[in-house]
């Protein structure tokens, strides 16, 4: 992957990460099944250490 398509990546990830958490505080809000917003953003959170990981191999 080229830097570019890293942070188009990381801007995805970010993104996402941040609609997940939206809907996991309505869910706790409401009481709802949080479990599988949580293991969403667990799988983001690897995911994006990885592309940052990756960003740092360029410079």
């Amino acid at each position: 992957m080229t830097k570019k398509e890293l942070e188009a990546k990381l801007d995805e990830l970010k993104s996402d990460y941040t609609r997940i958490q939206s809907d996991l505080d309505k869910l706790v809000y409401v009481r709802g099944r949080a479990s599988s917003a949580e293991e969403q953003l667990v799988r983001l959170e690897k995911e994006i250490a990885e592309v940052y990981k990756k960003l740092e191999e360029f410079e």
